[in-house]
Protein backbone atom coordinates (compact mmCIF):
# COMPACT_ATOMS: atom_id res chain seq x y z
CA UNK A 1 0.00 0.00 0.00
CA UNK A 2 1.71 3.36 -1.02
CA UNK A 3 1.69 6.28 1.35
CA UNK A 4 1.19 9.13 -1.22
CA UNK A 5 1.33 11.73 1.03
CA UNK A 6 4.92 10.76 1.97
CA UNK A 7 7.06 13.11 0.31
CA UNK A 8 10.53 12.31 -1.97
CA UNK A 9 13.22 14.36 -3.02
CA UNK A 10 13.49 14.67 -6.55
CA UNK A 11 14.29 16.62 -9.56
CA UNK A 12 10.96 17.76 -11.05
CA UNK A 13 10.74 19.14 -14.52
CA UNK A 14 10.95 22.97 -15.39
CA UNK A 15 8.94 24.94 -18.22
CA UNK A 16 10.48 24.08 -21.45
CA UNK A 17 11.77 20.99 -20.75
CA UNK A 18 11.43 18.00 -23.08
CA UNK A 19 8.62 15.80 -21.62
CA UNK A 20 10.13 12.42 -21.06
CA UNK A 21 8.40 9.52 -23.36
CA UNK A 22 7.76 6.11 -21.81
CA UNK A 23 5.71 2.93 -22.62
CA UNK A 24 3.81 1.89 -19.87
CA UNK A 25 0.67 -0.39 -19.05
CA UNK A 26 -2.61 0.90 -18.59
CA UNK A 27 -6.16 0.50 -18.17
CA UNK A 28 -6.91 -0.84 -21.67
CA UNK A 29 -3.40 -1.34 -23.61
CA UNK A 30 -0.36 -3.25 -22.16
CA UNK A 31 1.88 -0.94 -24.32
CA UNK A 32 0.92 2.30 -24.63
CA UNK A 33 3.66 4.96 -25.90
CA UNK A 34 2.30 8.31 -24.35
CA UNK A 35 4.19 10.20 -26.84
CA UNK A 36 1.84 8.77 -29.41
CA UNK A 37 -0.73 11.10 -27.66
CA UNK A 38 1.09 14.46 -28.84
CA UNK A 39 -0.54 17.04 -30.68
CA UNK A 40 -2.65 18.61 -28.10
CA UNK A 41 -2.23 19.51 -24.82
CA UNK A 42 -1.07 16.51 -21.88
CA UNK A 43 -1.73 16.35 -18.36
CA UNK A 44 -0.17 13.82 -16.12
CA UNK A 45 -1.76 13.58 -12.85
CA UNK A 46 1.03 11.84 -10.42
CA UNK A 47 -1.86 10.81 -7.69
CA UNK A 48 -0.08 8.05 -6.27
CA UNK A 49 -3.06 6.37 -5.31
CA UNK A 50 -6.76 6.80 -5.86
CA UNK A 51 -7.45 5.75 -2.54
CA UNK A 52 -6.51 9.08 -1.07
CA UNK A 53 -8.86 11.94 -0.84
CA UNK A 54 -6.65 14.32 -2.47
CA UNK A 55 -6.01 11.75 -5.70
CA UNK A 56 -9.53 11.56 -5.76
CA UNK A 57 -11.11 15.27 -5.91
CA UNK A 58 -8.16 15.78 -8.85
CA UNK A 59 -9.75 13.29 -10.86
CA UNK A 60 -13.06 14.13 -10.66
CA UNK A 61 -12.23 17.88 -11.22
CA UNK A 62 -10.54 16.68 -14.79
CA UNK A 63 -14.04 14.93 -15.33
CA UNK A 64 -15.81 18.29 -14.68
CA UNK A 65 -14.20 19.52 -17.79
CA UNK A 66 -14.72 17.75 -20.24
CA UNK A 67 -14.85 20.84 -22.15
CA UNK A 68 -10.95 20.57 -21.69
CA UNK A 69 -10.68 17.31 -21.83
CA UNK A 70 -12.22 16.06 -25.05
CA UNK A 71 -8.97 14.05 -26.90
CA UNK A 72 -9.46 17.31 -29.41
CA UNK A 73 -7.73 20.04 -26.55
CA UNK A 74 -6.61 17.89 -24.04
CA UNK A 75 -6.18 14.60 -22.83
CA UNK A 76 -5.91 13.49 -19.39
CA UNK A 77 -3.65 10.80 -17.82
CA UNK A 78 -3.95 9.96 -14.45
CA UNK A 79 -0.72 7.98 -12.65
CA UNK A 80 -0.91 5.08 -10.14
CA UNK A 81 1.57 3.26 -8.81
CA UNK A 82 -0.93 1.22 -6.73
CA UNK A 83 -1.76 -2.05 -7.58
CA UNK A 84 -5.04 -1.79 -5.19
CA UNK A 85 -6.68 0.29 -8.02
CA UNK A 86 -6.44 -1.93 -10.55
CA UNK A 87 -7.23 -4.78 -8.93
CA UNK A 88 -10.20 -2.80 -7.48
CA UNK A 89 -11.71 -1.23 -10.48
CA UNK A 90 -11.75 1.95 -8.94
CA UNK A 91 -10.18 3.85 -11.91
CA UNK A 92 -11.21 3.22 -15.41
CA UNK A 93 -10.63 5.15 -18.39
CA UNK A 94 -13.50 7.37 -19.95
CA UNK A 95 -13.34 7.66 -23.02
CA UNK A 96 -12.60 10.42 -24.87
CA UNK A 97 -10.28 12.32 -22.97
CA UNK A 98 -9.53 10.08 -20.16
CA UNK A 99 -6.57 7.41 -19.31
CA UNK A 100 -4.64 6.15 -16.47
CA UNK A 101 -1.22 4.40 -16.51
CA UNK A 102 -0.92 1.53 -13.96
CA UNK A 103 2.67 2.40 -12.69
CA UNK A 104 3.27 0.29 -10.81
CA UNK A 105 7.31 -0.57 -11.70
CA UNK A 106 7.80 3.26 -11.11
CA UNK A 107 9.09 3.88 -14.77
CA UNK A 108 7.24 6.83 -15.21
CA UNK A 109 7.29 8.32 -11.80
CA UNK A 110 11.10 8.27 -11.96
CA UNK A 111 11.31 9.43 -15.34
CA UNK A 112 9.40 12.69 -14.09
CA UNK A 113 11.12 13.16 -11.02
CA UNK A 114 7.70 12.08 -8.83
CA UNK A 115 9.86 9.05 -7.40
CA UNK A 116 13.53 9.19 -6.48
CA UNK A 117 15.70 7.32 -9.10
CA UNK A 118 16.59 4.53 -7.26
CA UNK A 119 12.94 4.19 -5.62
CA UNK A 120 11.88 0.73 -5.57
CA UNK A 121 8.31 -0.80 -6.61
CA UNK A 122 7.16 -3.53 -3.89
CA UNK A 123 4.79 -4.06 -0.99
CA UNK A 124 6.46 -0.97 1.61
CA UNK A 125 5.67 3.09 1.23
CA UNK A 126 7.02 4.98 -1.58
CA UNK A 127 7.73 8.12 -1.06
CA UNK A 128 6.73 10.50 -4.03
CA UNK A 129 6.01 14.11 -4.94
CA UNK A 130 2.96 14.04 -6.36
CA UNK A 131 2.22 16.53 -8.95
CA UNK A 132 0.92 17.56 -12.39
CA UNK A 133 2.48 17.77 -15.72
CA UNK A 134 0.82 20.30 -18.11
CA UNK A 135 2.76 19.12 -21.82
CA UNK A 136 2.15 21.44 -24.94
CA UNK A 137 1.37 19.94 -28.33
CA UNK A 138 5.11 18.89 -29.28
CA UNK A 139 5.64 17.29 -26.07
CA UNK A 140 7.33 20.28 -24.32
CA UNK A 141 6.86 21.08 -20.30
CA UNK A 142 4.53 23.61 -19.92
CA UNK A 143 3.76 23.87 -16.12
CA UNK A 144 4.35 21.27 -13.09
CA UNK A 145 2.45 21.68 -10.22
CA UNK A 146 3.27 20.09 -6.90
CA UNK A 147 -0.12 18.44 -4.80
CA UNK A 148 -1.11 21.14 -1.81
CA UNK A 149 -2.59 20.28 0.87
CA UNK A 150 -5.14 23.00 0.58
CA UNK A 151 -5.55 21.24 -3.08
CA UNK A 152 -5.40 24.70 -4.63
CA UNK A 153 -3.01 22.96 -7.58
CA UNK A 154 -6.21 21.44 -8.74
CA UNK A 155 -7.63 24.75 -9.20
CA UNK A 156 -4.52 26.34 -10.87
CA UNK A 157 -3.92 23.30 -13.27
CA UNK A 158 -7.46 24.49 -14.71
CA UNK A 159 -6.48 28.06 -14.74
CA UNK A 160 -3.33 26.50 -16.99
CA UNK A 161 -5.33 25.05 -19.30
CA UNK A 162 -7.70 27.38 -19.66
CA UNK A 163 -5.45 30.31 -20.42
CA UNK A 164 -3.59 27.96 -23.19
CA UNK A 165 -4.57 28.96 -27.11
CA UNK A 166 -6.01 26.35 -29.24
CA UNK A 167 -3.49 23.29 -29.53
CA UNK A 168 -2.69 24.45 -33.31
CA UNK A 169 -1.49 28.14 -31.93
CA UNK A 170 -0.11 26.67 -28.64
CA UNK A 171 2.84 28.35 -29.88
CA UNK A 172 0.93 32.17 -30.24
CA UNK A 173 1.23 31.17 -33.96
CA UNK A 174 0.24 28.32 -35.94
CA UNK A 175 3.23 26.58 -37.21
CA UNK A 176 4.24 25.15 -39.98
CA UNK A 177 5.56 21.31 -39.47
CA UNK A 178 9.76 20.73 -40.00
CA UNK A 179 9.54 19.24 -43.07
CA UNK A 180 10.68 19.53 -47.04
CA UNK A 181 8.30 19.62 -49.74
CA UNK A 182 9.54 19.01 -52.61
CA UNK A 183 8.20 19.17 -56.28
CA UNK A 184 9.33 17.32 -59.55
CA UNK A 185 11.12 14.27 -57.60
CA UNK A 186 10.33 11.51 -60.16
CA UNK A 187 8.77 12.89 -63.44
CA UNK A 188 5.94 11.67 -64.97
CA UNK A 189 7.00 8.68 -67.12
CA UNK A 190 8.56 7.02 -64.22
CA UNK A 191 5.52 7.93 -61.90
CA UNK A 192 3.22 5.88 -64.03
CA UNK A 193 5.46 2.99 -64.62
CA UNK A 194 6.11 2.04 -60.65
CA UNK A 195 1.80 2.62 -61.25
CA UNK A 196 1.75 -0.03 -63.35
CA UNK A 197 4.01 -2.30 -61.63
CA UNK A 198 1.71 -2.38 -58.86
CA UNK A 199 -1.20 -3.17 -61.16
CA UNK A 200 0.17 -5.98 -62.81
CA UNK A 201 1.71 -7.62 -59.82
CA UNK A 202 -0.71 -6.18 -56.79
CA UNK A 203 0.63 -6.00 -53.76
CA UNK A 204 0.18 -7.33 -50.02
CA UNK A 205 -0.88 -6.50 -46.98
CA UNK A 206 1.66 -3.95 -45.07
CA UNK A 207 2.28 -4.19 -41.39
CA UNK A 208 4.27 -2.10 -39.00
CA UNK A 209 7.41 -2.82 -36.73
CA UNK A 210 6.51 -3.04 -32.96
CA UNK A 211 9.11 -4.15 -30.13
CA UNK A 212 8.19 -7.06 -28.63
CA UNK A 213 9.84 -8.89 -25.54
CA UNK A 214 12.77 -6.94 -27.10
CA UNK A 215 12.81 -8.20 -30.75
CA UNK A 216 11.45 -5.34 -33.81
CA UNK A 217 8.29 -7.54 -35.11
CA UNK A 218 6.03 -7.21 -37.62
CA UNK A 219 2.35 -6.47 -36.72
CA UNK A 220 -0.89 -6.32 -38.99
CA UNK A 221 -3.53 -4.37 -37.24
CA UNK A 222 -6.05 -3.05 -39.82
CA UNK A 223 -7.56 -0.21 -37.23
CA UNK A 224 -4.33 1.17 -37.05
CA UNK A 225 -2.95 0.66 -40.46
CA UNK A 226 -4.33 -0.40 -43.94
CA UNK A 227 -1.94 -0.43 -46.96
CA UNK A 228 -0.61 -2.90 -49.39
CA UNK A 229 2.82 -2.69 -50.87
CA UNK A 230 4.64 -4.27 -54.53
CA UNK A 231 8.14 -4.53 -53.18
CA UNK A 232 10.51 -3.68 -56.63
CA UNK A 233 13.28 -6.32 -57.14
CA UNK A 234 14.64 -4.78 -60.51
CA UNK A 235 18.26 -3.39 -59.99
CA UNK A 236 18.14 -1.08 -62.68
CA UNK A 237 14.91 0.13 -61.52
CA UNK A 238 16.53 0.82 -57.72
CA UNK A 239 19.58 2.55 -59.09
CA UNK A 240 17.62 4.87 -61.26
CA UNK A 241 15.41 5.53 -58.36
CA UNK A 242 18.30 5.80 -56.34
CA UNK A 243 20.17 8.72 -58.82
CA UNK A 244 17.23 10.84 -58.52
CA UNK A 245 17.21 10.92 -54.66
CA UNK A 246 20.99 11.70 -55.10
CA UNK A 247 19.93 14.61 -57.47
CA UNK A 248 17.10 15.61 -56.21
CA UNK A 249 16.27 15.10 -52.76
CA UNK A 250 20.05 14.67 -50.80
CA UNK A 251 21.25 18.08 -51.53
CA UNK A 252 18.20 19.70 -50.21
CA UNK A 253 18.47 17.25 -46.97
CA UNK A 254 22.05 18.36 -46.84
CA UNK A 255 21.25 22.47 -47.40
CA UNK A 256 18.60 22.05 -44.34
CA UNK A 257 19.45 19.57 -42.00
CA UNK A 258 23.80 19.64 -42.62
CA UNK A 259 22.96 15.60 -42.88
CA UNK A 260 25.07 13.39 -45.42
CA UNK A 261 22.95 11.09 -46.62
CA UNK A 262 24.71 8.07 -47.66
CA UNK A 263 22.16 5.22 -47.51
CA UNK A 264 18.77 4.29 -48.87
CA UNK A 265 16.19 1.58 -47.36
CA UNK A 266 12.95 -0.07 -48.72
CA UNK A 267 11.95 0.35 -52.27
CA UNK A 268 8.47 -0.06 -52.41
CA UNK A 269 5.08 0.96 -54.39
CA UNK A 270 2.20 1.66 -51.79
CA UNK A 271 -0.91 2.36 -52.73
CA UNK A 272 -3.84 3.49 -49.99
CA UNK A 273 -7.08 2.44 -51.56
CA UNK A 274 -10.52 3.77 -50.54
CA UNK A 275 -11.94 0.54 -51.44
CA UNK A 276 -10.01 -0.50 -48.30
CA UNK A 277 -9.88 2.36 -46.06
CA UNK A 278 -6.19 2.77 -46.57
CA UNK A 279 -4.94 4.90 -43.92
CA UNK A 280 -2.02 4.93 -41.26
CA UNK A 281 -2.86 5.96 -37.94
CA UNK A 282 -0.30 8.47 -35.55
CA UNK A 283 3.27 6.78 -35.48
CA UNK A 284 7.10 7.47 -35.68
CA UNK A 285 9.35 5.78 -37.74
CA UNK A 286 12.12 4.77 -35.39
CA UNK A 287 10.98 3.52 -32.01
CA UNK A 288 11.77 0.12 -32.35
CA UNK A 289 15.59 -1.21 -32.03
CA UNK A 290 15.21 -2.57 -35.84
CA UNK A 291 14.44 0.75 -36.78
CA UNK A 292 16.40 3.00 -34.36
CA UNK A 293 18.92 3.72 -37.64
CA UNK A 294 16.11 5.70 -39.92
CA UNK A 295 16.81 9.20 -39.90
CA UNK A 296 14.63 10.54 -42.80
CA UNK A 297 11.27 8.98 -44.51
CA UNK A 298 10.36 10.29 -47.69
CA UNK A 299 6.33 9.83 -49.61
CA UNK A 300 6.32 10.89 -53.16
CA UNK A 301 3.37 10.45 -54.34
CA UNK A 302 2.69 8.67 -58.03
CA UNK A 303 -0.41 10.30 -58.43
CA UNK A 304 -2.57 12.83 -57.16
CA UNK A 305 -6.34 11.39 -58.77
CA UNK A 306 -7.48 11.09 -55.21
CA UNK A 307 -9.25 12.36 -52.19
CA UNK A 308 -7.87 12.09 -48.31
CA UNK A 309 -4.45 10.18 -47.88
CA UNK A 310 -2.88 13.75 -46.78
CA UNK A 311 0.16 13.16 -44.88
CA UNK A 312 0.20 15.32 -41.43
CA UNK A 313 2.25 15.86 -38.32
CA UNK A 314 -0.25 16.17 -35.25
CA UNK A 315 2.46 17.86 -33.11
CA UNK A 316 2.31 21.13 -35.53
CA UNK A 317 -1.60 21.18 -36.05
CA UNK A 318 -4.09 19.89 -38.20
CA UNK A 319 -2.58 20.84 -41.66
CA UNK A 320 -2.72 17.93 -44.20
CA UNK A 321 0.68 17.79 -47.27
CA UNK A 322 -0.37 16.28 -50.69
CA UNK A 323 2.03 17.08 -52.98
CA UNK A 324 1.72 16.83 -56.53
CA UNK A 325 2.88 13.74 -58.45
CA UNK A 326 6.21 12.94 -58.31
CA UNK A 327 6.55 15.61 -55.17
CA UNK A 328 8.23 14.47 -51.76
CA UNK A 329 7.49 15.45 -48.09
CA UNK A 330 10.86 14.63 -46.62
CA UNK A 331 10.78 14.45 -42.63
CA UNK A 332 12.65 13.10 -39.78
CA UNK A 333 11.45 10.00 -38.22
CA UNK A 334 10.99 11.34 -35.05
CA UNK A 335 8.03 13.15 -36.41
CA UNK A 336 4.66 11.78 -35.26
CA UNK A 337 2.95 11.63 -38.29
CA UNK A 338 -0.32 9.84 -39.81
CA UNK A 339 -1.63 9.73 -43.06
CA UNK A 340 -5.57 10.36 -43.21
CA UNK A 341 -8.48 7.73 -44.81
CA UNK A 342 -8.01 8.01 -47.79
CA UNK A 343 -11.87 8.33 -49.40
CA UNK A 344 -11.81 8.28 -53.29
CA UNK A 345 -9.18 6.61 -55.73
CA UNK A 346 -6.42 5.09 -54.49
CA UNK A 347 -2.89 6.82 -53.53
CA UNK A 348 0.03 5.09 -55.01
CA UNK A 349 3.51 6.49 -53.22
CA UNK A 350 6.87 5.52 -52.78
CA UNK A 351 7.97 5.29 -49.31
CA UNK A 352 11.64 5.15 -49.11
CA UNK A 353 13.93 5.89 -45.88
CA UNK A 354 17.48 7.67 -45.71
CA UNK A 355 20.26 7.72 -43.44
CA UNK A 356 24.06 7.62 -43.33
CA UNK A 357 27.04 5.36 -42.56
CA UNK A 358 27.21 5.53 -38.69
CA UNK A 359 23.02 4.85 -38.65
CA UNK A 360 24.10 1.69 -41.11
CA UNK A 361 26.47 0.52 -38.11
CA UNK A 362 23.78 1.02 -35.66
CA UNK A 363 21.65 -0.97 -38.15
CA UNK A 364 23.95 -4.10 -38.16
CA UNK A 365 24.29 -3.31 -34.04
CA UNK A 366 20.81 -4.01 -33.84
CA UNK A 367 20.59 -6.38 -36.60
CA UNK A 368 19.91 -9.21 -33.92
CA UNK A 369 17.02 -7.75 -32.65
CA UNK A 370 14.54 -8.20 -35.87
CA UNK A 371 12.72 -10.89 -36.00
CA UNK A 372 12.32 -14.00 -34.01
CA UNK A 373 15.78 -15.21 -35.58
CA UNK A 374 17.58 -11.62 -36.29
CA UNK A 375 18.52 -10.12 -39.56
CA UNK A 376 21.78 -10.91 -41.68
CA UNK A 377 22.32 -7.12 -42.35
CA UNK A 378 26.02 -6.23 -42.91
CA UNK A 379 26.97 -2.50 -42.99
CA UNK A 380 29.75 -2.67 -45.50
CA UNK A 381 27.90 -5.48 -47.96
CA UNK A 382 24.48 -3.74 -48.15
CA UNK A 383 25.70 -0.27 -47.16
CA UNK A 384 28.06 -0.06 -50.68
CA UNK A 385 24.45 -1.28 -52.66
CA UNK A 386 22.36 1.25 -51.00
CA UNK A 387 25.13 4.44 -50.62
CA UNK A 388 24.46 5.67 -54.15
CA UNK A 389 21.62 7.20 -52.75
Amino acid sequence: MTDPLKIASATLLTPGEPAPTFIQRSVSNPRYAFDSAAGRYLVLCFYGSAADAHAQAAVQAAHDRPDIFNDDRACFFGVSVDPDDEATGRVRNRIPGYRHFWDFDLKASRLYGVARPEAEAGPGPISLVRQWVVIDPTMRVIATVPFRKDRQDIAEVMRVLDDQPPPGRFAGVELMAPVLYLPRVLEPELCRHLISLYEAQGGEESGFMREVDGKTVGITDPGFKRRKDYEIADRALIGALQARFRRRVVPEIKKVHEFDVTRMERYIVSCYASEDGGHFSAHRDNTTKGTAHRRFAVSVNLNDDFEGGEVSFPEYGKRGFKAPAGGAVVFSCSLLHKVSKVTEGRRFAFLPFLYDDAAARLREENARFVGEAGSDYRAGLQGRQEASA
